[in-house]
């Protein structure tokens, strides 16, 4: 099977006057088609580069980039990005901030446009679709700005940080939500996050990067009993969910990295 995203020695420096600051170093893995993969790391090691690298906002200095066994610079209008704050624009409605993306690249169709309400309804939002981002809630915008990403139907989706900027409460219920729906439309998503509980109860496999320059520390999978799919609080409230929140607990306190 040809996985969907393939890291080959990806390595990135930044430059300035000062010099160059090694950022990553040699990475190298693969995300399967429909996996769910988390990236952790101590601050400063790089997780934000390796988002900008994958979505093609910078070019690695070394290794390559492959989405579905071919290079990214064929495929980046096949990556969905979710950003840490939602971006939704005030001026317009939710159903117009989520129909955005569409209306950019021309192809907001009347079918696409029913596709979009569909989402909306599936997803808690009908009622609020004339609204402004200011009346709704945290939560409701980051679901928003998930159908405004699945809107264009991306064949990866990067998530970085997306529920940081929500109090604890609301990012539980709402990293319950995202993760779901991500599950439900069986996309593949690679999830940076500096939170260890939130990386065991949305992925399939965690990567831990090192300190900077970042390099693959260690990989994780995880497997979680079940005769169903288990959603994040479900295995929150499973016993294995503290083994393997230790395990990541003792990679991030091992030599070689950095307190968050």
């Amino acid at each position: 099977m040809t996985p969907k995203l393939e890291i080959r020695g990806l390595s990135y420096s930044y430059h300035s006057l000062e010099g160059e600051t090694r950022a990553l170093s040699d990475i190298s893995f693969q995300v399967n088609p429909g996996e769910f993969l988390a990236v952790i790391g101590p601050s400063g090691c790089g997780k934000s580069t390796l988002l900008s690298l994958l979505c093609g906002l910078a070019e690695p200095e070394e290794g390559t980039i492959l989405l579905d066994g071919k290079p990214l610079s064929q495929s980046k209008h096949r990556i969905g990005y979710m950003l840490q704050k939602d971006h939704l624009f005030e001026w317009r409605s939710i159903l117009s901030n989520v129909s955005l993306g569409l209306e950019i690249r021309k192809c907001l169709t009347p079918q696409r446009l029913e596709e979009l309400s569909s989402m909306l309804k599936a997803y808690g939002l009908e009622q609020f679709q004339d609204k402004r981002p200011s009346q709704l809630s945290g939560g409701m915008r980051q679901r928003a700005a998930l159908i405004r990403t699945l809107a264009l139907k991306p064949d990866l989706l990067l998530l970085d940080e997306p529920f940081s900027a929500l109090d604890y409460q609301t990012r539980l219920s709402v990293c319950d939500d995202i993760s779901s729906i991500i599950r439900e439309n069986k996309k593949t998503a690679l999830l940076v996050t500096h939170d260890l509980s939130e990386a065991v109860s949305a992925a399939d496999r965690v990567i831990v990067l090192s300190a900077r320059p970042g390099t693959v520390k260690a990989v994780l999978p995880l497997s979680f009993p079940s005769d169903h799919v288990l959603s994040p609080m479900e295995r929150r409230n499973m016993p294995e969910f503290s083994g393997y929140f230790n395990a990541l607990w003792k990679e991030m306190k091992s030599h070689d990295s950095q307190p968050f």
